[in-house]
């Protein structure tokens, strides 16, 4: 476990041990909750099985014992820090994928630009408050200019993100938790990696 500086206090990675791998998978956990989320630990699952090394990241906020999430430009300023901090030392020559789950998947998509992600994973993207469909984030998933899978329960109060140009939206059971059927989350995660989209855009460091 690394802690690591921000503009907004320390964060903390729980990090895969070994060298740097070819790709890595940096994940951020939603608003109210932690790393410990079980759709994360499914995505992270997938993804070691798909040899790619894992990053769990808690936001400052959460290091400090606030529940409460911080304000969306110190979310990003915080999670961009952890990134380049990252591909500075463990991650070194390593591909990024950036994701998260709810709010962390906001900021892996608003930061995907900035932290030079070669694709994106947002586990319950939260299209719009409950309720309010009119008060929608699509904005964020369509300015991603790289591959990105969303994975989204059928039953999500947050809304159903549609698909696009360069993303792939799998629908499982369950609602913003993502616990109903969480092997179908790993299932889906796993075909993403094994399929590569994002390889082709991954840059060289």
């Amino acid at each position: 476990m690394l802690e690591i500086p921000t503009p907004h206090g320390p964060a903390r990675v729980h990090l895969d041990p070994g060298d740097a791998p070819p790709t890595a998978l940096v994940l951020g956990h939603g608003a109210n909750g932690g790393v410990e989320a079980r759709d994360l630990a499914a995505a992270a699952a997938a993804a070691r099985a798909a040899g790619v090394v894992v990053a769990l990241v808690e936001q400052p906020y959460r290091v400090a014992g606030r529940r409460s999430p911080a304000p969306a430009r110190q979310l990003d300023a915080a999670w961009t820090a952890v990134v380049e901090h990252l591909l500075d030392g463990p991650l070194r020559d390593s591909a990024l994928l950036a994701g998260g789950r709810s709010s962390g998947a906001r900021v892996a998509c608003r930061t995907a630009a900035a932290t030079g992600a070669a694709g994106v994973l947002c586990l319950a993207f939260p299209l719009h408050p409950p309720g309010r469909p009119q008060a929608t984030r699509l904005d964020e998933l369509d300015a991603v200019a790289v591959p990105t899978l969303v994975v989204q329960g059928e039953r999500d109060p947050f809304g159903m993100p549609p698909p696009g140009p360069r993303r792939e939206v799998a629908v499982v059971a369950g609602n913003h938790s993502l616990r109903a059927d969480l092997d179908a989350v790993t299932e889906a995660v796993g075909r993403w990696l094994s399929a590569g989209a994002w390889s082709a855009r991954a840059p060289g460091r």
